[in-house]
Order: C-alpha cells, then structure tokens, then sequence
C-alpha cells in the first residue's frame, strides 16, 4: 500500500502557518535544517511518538506503527514549519507518485508565500 497523507499533521502545519512559526528558507537549506536522529530521539522521549508523527506528512500502514519507518515527509524542526522542508517533500512525493502528500505541500507553500 501507498503512503498516506498524514490529515493530522497538514492540520498541524496548517496552524503553524496561520500561527506565523514559518522559517522562510531557501530550496537546498533541509539537508542543514533537518533534525537529527539524536533530536528526533529526544522529542520523542519527551513528547512521544504520537506527536513526533504530526511533524510528518507521510503515514506508511505497511511499516510498524509506532515506529520512525511509519511516518515520512517531515516539514519542520519540532518548533518551526520550514518552507525549504515543505519544496524537498513536495518534489519527492511527486516523484513517487504520492500525490496526495505532493498537492497538500504545494498547498503549504502557497499559504507560507502568501503570508510573506
């Protein structure tokens, strides 16, 4: 099976624009923006899994729930939305054919340009 969009999550990140918690980055900065897997570790320790999951467009019900292999297409540090996250996953979801998770980035994008 596909993976799925992630409805709580683009709730999340929807609030996060509306709320201004935006880092107006450019396209190629996710690479240095993105958490690493010692910070991820840690806000789930402190925060669980099911919150760390909200930080991620992408649900994948073939892996284990639960698990960092279930979820997919992060969009930000665990405080902030970053744009330059929300372009690497709207161009990676299209090339795999996840179009729902593709049109909800673009959708995000939008809205993170159109508050500028």
């Amino acid at each position: 099976m596909a993976t799925k969009l992630n409805k709580k999550a683009l709730e999340h990140a929807r609030s996060l624009v509306r709320d201004g918690k935006v880092v107006r980055d450019t396209r190629d900065d996710w690479s240095e923006h993105a958490p690493s897997a010692d910070q991820e570790n840690a806000f789930i320790d402190k925060h669980g899994f099911s919150d760390f999951a909200t930080w991620h467009l992408g649900l994948d019900p073939d892996e284990s729930e639960g698990t960092k292999g279930s979820v997919s297409f992060p969009f930000g540090d665990f405080k902030k939305i970053h744009r330059c996250a929300v372009i690497s996953l709207e161009s990676r979801a299209a090339q795999h054919n996840h179009h729902d998770i593709a049109k909800a980035a673009k959708d995000l994008l939008e809205k993170i340009d159109a508050e500028d």
